[in-house]
């Protein structure tokens, strides 16, 4: 109950705050892109909310769930990040991100399998909306985009799998969880270090 109270106010506030967006940040002539940025940016941000209440799920079948989905979604976002990315760091933090969770998955899918658990074949609507944002931002944009969004999934992403790994039920997810744990850490170290760091130019 409690859960379900968290998650119904965090998508209350995401309406709100997009709501509020899209009635206080209309594009003008001279800016057209400038409305959808703002209304994109509050999506994020409540997405981001949102997940990290999700996060703290610790039955099997959620931490199956959000697993899987985190790293499809990591997996088509690194893809576009490889395409847009306007610096070299981002472009090569997206070819990570794709390596690194196709590995995760593939690690995680006889485990899942041998849980009697099924994962899911597309990613959720929340993550869906995540994937609209990152292809309609604009080139000068997309980096800030792409970088928030991340720091958000890893942290939510890092929530679950200590949380998981630390009260799930099912002994080989959780050691798969526990083993995640400094994978998702230096991914998240990585995303702030790239925050902080003026960008490096990306290759013609």
């Amino acid at each position: 109950m409690r859960r379900a109270f968290i998650l119904a106010a965090a998508a209350a506030a995401a309406l709100s705050v997009a709501a509020c967006q899209k009635t206080d940040s209309q594009p003008s002539a001279a800016d057209p892109g400038t409305g959808n940025d703002a209304v994109n940016a509050a999506q994020d941000a409540a997405s981001a909310a949102v997940g990290a209440a999700s996060a703290t799920q610790i039955s099997t079948e959620d931490f199956v769930t959000s697993a899987a989905i985190s790293d499809m979604y990591e997996i088509q976002a690194g893809e576009i990040a490889q395409k847009k990315g306007q610096s070299a760091d981002v472009k090569a933090f997206g070819k990570t991100m794709v390596t690194d969770h196709t590995a995760l998955s593939k690690e995680l899918k006889p485990l899942i399998a041998a849980a009697g658990k099924t994962p899911p074949t597309g990613l959720d609507e929340r993550r869906k909306g995540l994937i609209d944002n990152l292809n309609a931002a604009s080139a000068a944009e997309f980096d800030q985009v792409y970088l928030k969004q991340q720091e958000a999934a890893h942290d939510e992403a890092l929530s679950l799998m200590r949380n998981y790994a630390e009260k799930g039920d099912d002994v080989n997810l959780k050691a798969a969880a526990s083993k995640a744990v400094p994978k998702v850490q230096a991914h998240l170290d990585h995303v702030k270090q790239l925050q902080a760091a003026p960008p490096a130019p990306a290759k013609k």
